[in-house]
């Protein structure tokens, strides 16, 4: 992975940029001493068994599920989907359960309060074998609750109560909450929600593991690239350090005025990973009134929507671009000199090749335009390089909310609206 910031180094005073990259070091020694804010909640970063579960048992489970289960369904909303569904896409494909064979389609449920969404799922498993992963720090969060009782009333119908058992995996605190209570007394196999681990980093533990080993993913690869990547990260010098170097970049231009920062991606496959970043850096860094605006576009096709805002709108905004350097095919643009559309000159050229153009094309012309903006390259869309990017992106992320002076790993604005969710539905016993 490469980080380039040029077209963004040019909008800053140098020892405004150097002045932040050092308030850069000084945050990650807080995020690694775990002396700052919500310190109890950066295991994430040492990738190992107390994150990770052990990973033999998830690939075994996994193959379980394989061989009995021609749907899966994974029930969770925010952390607990966003990075499955990111990794599942990238490494698979967006379109993975039109094309999968050997593997389980896999389907995300509890995510919304949507009876269509829901009874969609239900259609498209029909008669089928189908197993269910839930997946609740609390097994009390009111979407993902909904839906895992209207999943297992289908495979308790469809399979009786003990077989409907044997299809349940829950992912959940390791001692308490109702859904830990419900899979001890009913015998669901079980894994563990890492303690020190917050949901927006939670893909790297069986939150994640479990739904992408089940979809053919090499988890140990993923893991790798993650561990890889952050290891870098704790020891290498600042100039060297692409995750201190993004932390620094983005809040001098925060404190220059910028106040939106848009993830551009140029293949369909990154598209989730965007809304997981745009997670990961809302949830954490959204406090205080604070924090750079995280919204996402998808290129080429938001350039015929979103473009034209971004070219000549308000002057508010900087862009990541994330890049691929090689695509799974090769996909030449074919000779046809009967047909009259202008399109010859690329004749023989790769598409690979012309969305390298677009990328430079946009790169300029929003740099031209007074948009600064970043490139982040990574060499495939394998499963360690998608590890590698998040570690990246949850390494700075750390450090870039200790610049900005916030608790980068709580979240207490998501409990307003269960507040009032909880009210309005009439939830017993709960009170402000």
């Amino acid at each position: 992975m490469k980080l380039n910031i040029e077209n963004a180094l040019a909008f800053v005073e140098k020892s405004d940029y150097d002045s932040l990259l050092n308030e850069a070091v000084e945050g990650r020694t807080t995020l690694l001493t775990r002396t700052g804010a919500g310190h109890e909640f950066t295991d994430w970063f040492d990738v190992d068994e107390k994150v990770t579960g052990d990973v033999d048992d998830i690939i075994a489970t996994a193959q379980q599920i394989q061989d009995m289960s021609e749907v899966f369904v994974v029930i969770g909303v925010g952390g607990s989907y966003l990075g499955a569904r990111a990794a599942l896409e990238f490494i698979n494909s967006p379109n993975y359960n039109l094309m999968s064979k050997n593997t389980p389609e896999v389907y995300f449920a509890g995510n919304y309060m949507s009876s269509d969404a829901i009874a969609e799922i239900l259609a498209i498993i029909g008669n089928r074998d189908f197993s269910i992963n839930v997946i609740s720090k609390s097994g009390t969060t009111t979407e993902p609750a909904i839906a895992f009782r209207i999943f297992r009333e289908r495979l308790e119908q469809k399979y009786g109560r003990k077989g409907a058992a044997s299809r349940i995996f829950v992912t959940t605190d390791k001692s308490k909450g109702a859904l830990r209570k419900v899979s001890q007394e009913k015998g669901y196999k079980s894994f563990v929600v890492p303690d020190g681990v917050g949901g927006r980093y939670s893909v790297i533990s069986p939150v994640g593991l479990l739904p992408l080993a089940v979809a053919g993913v090499d988890i140990k690869a993923l893991l790798k690239g993650t561990r890889d990547a952050i290891e870098h990260f704790k020891v290498a010098p600042a100039e060297e350090n692409d995750a201190l170097k993004y932390a620094a970049i983005r809040n001098c231009l925060y404190r220059m005025g910028k106040k939106v920062e848009i993830f551009a991606d140029f293949e369909p496959a990154l598209r989730f990973t965007g809304e997981w970043w745009k997670q990961l850096f809302g949830e954490s860094e959204g406090k205080e009134g604070k924090a750079l605006f995280p919204a996402s576009v998808d290129y080429s096709a938001d350039l015929h929507s979103m473009g034209q805002y971004i070219q000549q709108g308000e002057r508010i905004m900087l862009e990541t671009f994330v890049v691929v350097e090689n695509s799974r095919t090769a996909l030449v643009v074919p000779h046809d000199a009967e047909v009259d559309d202008e399109l010859e000159y690329l004749a023989g050229k790769t598409v690979l090749w012309a969305n390298s153009q677009v990328h430079a094309a946009v790169e300029k012309a929003h740099f031209d335009g007074g948009v600064p903006n970043l490139t982040v390259t990574i060499k495939d869309m394998s499963a360690m390089s998608f590890g590698e990017l998040i570690g990246f992106f949850m390494f700075a992320c750390g450090v870039s909310g200790y610049v900005l002076g916030i608790n980068p790993f709580d979240q207490p604005g998501v409990e307003e609206y269960k507040k009032n969710m909880y009210r309005m539905l009439g939830k017993p016993g709960f009170t402000d």
